[in-house]
């Protein structure tokens, strides 16, 4: 799912950093919210590392690859958090990120990670989100959906993850319809958010039927808040995977310090912050498991990823293919 700027001091291995190193952070702005992994993560690694750890917010995903290329090699980040597979490529490509050098993590993912630049932190499936006590009988599918009277709320895929992730679904289902299928949805389409937090926050203000987010989503409300209302609509077409992903930038001047973090975040002490700070699933399932209520959750059949150079080489067209009817 996810979940503003947070700097906190921390304390590591002894040697490896001096009480005056900082290590920056980018991130999305879920992440860093007072309920997000944000202050946990600070916290636990508070224990083992003599350093400051700057969480910066950059807006969404997709936001925090903008803005790195923006400042290149004059970037005040260490390690980059909150890419997603659809956006690892161009991120490689921009020459900006080193190579993570954890050999042979061990994970717990759908699919084979085999990439030694980008971690995978945690992990979910795009779905759309409803109120149960206002929707009565949900949309199986994508024609379901767009045949119904359903307003829904999406974020813009130039500057969300989540937002490239809806458009790569859509594509994935239609292949060269996709752009006829926007044509049918577009008028269900209230409005499109820049990011997921604002598109989230108008759906639970009742200003949409349905929005986009997470199989797990609903995972939160019955948790955190005993409330069972929220769904996700299970869509028979399948359901598109979303790996999130970290990096260490290659121009850092803390380098032992971002490696500290990246072996970090599959420890327990991260991946058992995941599942109900930014409700998701773990990267790599900590001892403990996953919390009673992720049980209750829709676990799609159909699994649909683009990975590395595949999604790369459409993802500018599954864009374009939105924005031209979206612009109407």
């Amino acid at each position: 799912m996810r979940t503003p700027i947070i700097a906190a001091g921390l304390v590591c291995m002894a040697g490896a950093a001096s009480a005056q190193d900082t290590l920056t952070v980018y991130t999305y702005d879920s992440f860093v919210t007072e309920w997000g992994p944000g202050p946990v993560i600070e916290q636990r690694f508070q224990e083992r590392c003599d350093c400051d750890l700057e969480f910066v917010s950059v807006g969404d995903g997709a936001e925090i690859l903008s803005r790195l290329r923006l400042e290149g090699e004059r970037t005040e980040a260490d390690v980059v958090l909150g890419l997603d597979e659809n956006l690892a490529e161009a991120a490689r490509d921009t020459a900006l990120f080193a190579k993570h050098g954890v050999e042979s993590p061990q994970l717990d993912l759908p699919i084979e990670w085999q990439d030694d630049m980008f971690l995978p932190f945690d992990w979910g499936y795009f779905a759309f989100v409803y109120d149960k006590t206002r929707v009565e009988t949900p949309p199986a599918s994508f024609e379901e959906l767009a045949e119904s009277d359903l307003s829904v709320v999406i974020q813009d895929p130039r500057s969300s993850t989540p937002g490239l992730g809806l458009v790569l679904w859509v594509k994935a289902v239609y292949g060269d319809d996709a752009a006829d299928y926007w044509e049918r949805l577009n008028d269900q389409v209230v409005t499109v958010t820049k990011g997921w937090s604002e598109a989230y926050g108008m759906f639970l203000e009742g200003e949409a039927d349905m929005v986009l987010s997470y199989t797990t989503s609903p995972a939160y409300h019955l948790i955190a808040e005993d409330d069972d209302t929220k769904a996700a609509a299970p869509f028979e077409n399948g359901h598109y995977m979303q790996i999130e992903i970290a990096g260490k930038v290659a121009s850092t001047d803390n380098p032992d310090l971002a490696d500290m973090f990246l072996d970090f975040m599959l420890t327990d002490g991260f991946q058992g912050a995941i599942p109900t700070t930014n409700w998701m699933y773990p990267a790599k399932m900590p001892a403990e498991g996953l919390p009673e209520g992720f049980d209750t959750l829709h676990e799609p059949e159909k699994a649909l990823v683009y990975l590395g150079s595949e999604a790369e080489a459409i993802r500018d067209d599954a864009i374009e293919e939105w924005r031209a009817v979206s612009s109407q």
